[in-house]
């Protein structure tokens, strides 16, 4: 196992674990992070977004495989099960990541996963109708944006 695929290894299984310190120190000064909700975050936050998920998120399991090591990029697939606190739903969310890496740290972290079908099922009824929509994709990136602030706000 390269030592890239041990980093990325290290830090599934700190959040296995729900070891956010753990998965906070894979991560370089300068990493950057994005997925269907959360956009561009830096590493002050996308460190701040793991915390924020463990600490609230009582009920989440995962399971990981990487998927390839080649050079500086490794890539992930993991599901993560949860009940989706804001509706009480359940959710299975199956997401492909991208690391890339510089010096022993995650420099860039993209997960990828269908915004349509989590939004089924973490907001049923609205996530059907409206789920494909950017509308709605916006409107719970800023609500998940207003969240991750507060609660940075009052970590300190």
């Amino acid at each position: 196992m390269s030592t890239n695929e041990q980093l990325i290894n290290h830090f599934y299984t700190c959040f296995k674990n729900r070891d956010f310190k753990g998965m906070q120190e894979c991560y370089a000064d300068n990493a950057i992070f994005n997925d269907a909700i959360f956009k561009n975050l830096n590493a002050d936050e996308v460190k701040a977004m793991w915390e924020m998920l463990i600490v609230k998120g009582k009920d989440m399991s995962l399971a990981y495989q990487i998927i390839s090591a080649v050079d500086n990029k490794v890539s992930a697939h993991w599901d993560a099960h949860y009940t989706f606190s804001a509706t009480g739903k359940k959710v299975v969310n199956r997401i492909d990541a991208t690391f890339e890496i510089a010096d022993g740290k995650i420099v860039k972290h993209t997960d990828d996963f269908s915004f349509f079908t989590w939004s089924r099922q973490a907001l049923g009824l609205p996530g059907i109708l409206l789920g494909w929509t950017s509308f709605l994709n916006k409107k719970i990136s800023t609500q998940a944006r207003r969240n991750l602030e507060s609660f940075m706000q009052h970590k300190h």
